[in-house]
């Protein structure tokens, strides 16, 4: 059996809160999930997550910088409906954007995330999960927004490998904009996140990529965007805080005005589990 450490650095947390890049229509940033066993079942407990990361698009008016950090709070509980362990995800992203040409730029809170997650184990290494969320409208302010003006409903659909310290994992994401009450329309979207890493000791090492594309048209003239970005990661186990770092690159995109080069960093504290019941005390015999 793995020990609880080894399960959470196959697991990691999954987090579907934040930004896409300046003027993207995915509301959730196309590769936030990458790097994490998101099909994997948690040790019940409380983690504490953070994904930050930096990137800059070559478009034909500047450089768009773009700067995002997604902390995230998640409750795996001890429940297991259907036999599926039950989670709860809370996240209050921030971002920063700015255009080096031209000079607008502008810092913010994004729209929280709340989901509840259910995770099966499989058996032979194999995990899968759904999620089920929302994003919660927040008004723009600023010369460029870091927000949206309307809430969007999230699914997520995850299959892990994570036997002998591999984790393959492919996360598609599926966002619905309600168009009902709103000032900003964004389009729906389908992202996917794939990792392929092995671990040796303390040490993760192996590829990601990410893909995400508009499935639906806002308003007239709006022209759909995708993008395709491969990349590699590494991470350490200093047990029990897990570290992870990765650089990615579009390879192709369509309606962005350039390509994304990003950098990201994580990090995963477990907080512990206050609703544990303690070790029985073991039982003393006299002869």
């Amino acid at each position: 059996m793995k020990s609880y450490l080894t399960k959470l650095a196959a697991a990691g947390v999954v987090t579907l809160a934040a930004a896409g890049s300046a003027f993207a229509g995915s509301v959730t940033q196309p590769g936030e999930t990458v790097g994490l066993a998101t099909g994997a079942p948690l040790p019940p407990g409380f983690y504490f997550l953070d994904t930050t990361n930096w990137g800059s698009r070559d478009t034909p008016g500047g450089k768009v910088d773009v700067g995002v950090t997604i902390p995230v709070l998640v409750w795996s509980t001890p429940w297991k409906p259907i036999g599926a362990r039950l989670s709860f995800i809370a996240a209050t992203p921030a971002v920063e954007v700015g255009i080096e040409k031209t000079g607008p730029y502008n810092a913010g809170m994004y729209n929280p995330f709340f989901a509840g997650k259910l995770t099966w184990d499989l058996g032979g290494g194999f995990g899968f999960g759904y999620t089920l969320g929302t994003y919660i409208g927040v008004k723009p302010t600023g010369p460029l927004p870091t927000s949206v003006d309307s809430s969007s409903l999230v699914q997520a659909f995850s299959l892990s490998y994570t036997a002998d310290g591999w984790n393959l994992t492919a996360n598609l994401i599926w966002g619905i904009n309600d168009r009902q009450v709103s000032t900003t329309i964004n389009p729906d979207f389908v992202n996917l996140d794939l990792t392929a890493t092995k671990k040796f000791g303390k040490w993760e090492l192996g590829a990601v990529g990410f893909y995400s594309t508009d499935v639906s048209t806002p308003f007239a003239g709006y022209a759909r965007q995708s993008q395709f970005a491969l990349g590699g990661l590494v991470g350490y186990n200093f047990g029990p805080v897990i570290l992870q770092s990765y650089l990615t690159r579009d390879v192709s995109q369509q309606n962005y005005g350039g390509f994304d080069t990003r950098f990201w960093s994580r990090i995963i504290i477990p907080l512990g589990d206050p609703f544990a019941q303690p070790a029985p005390s073991g039982v003393m015999y006299r002869k």
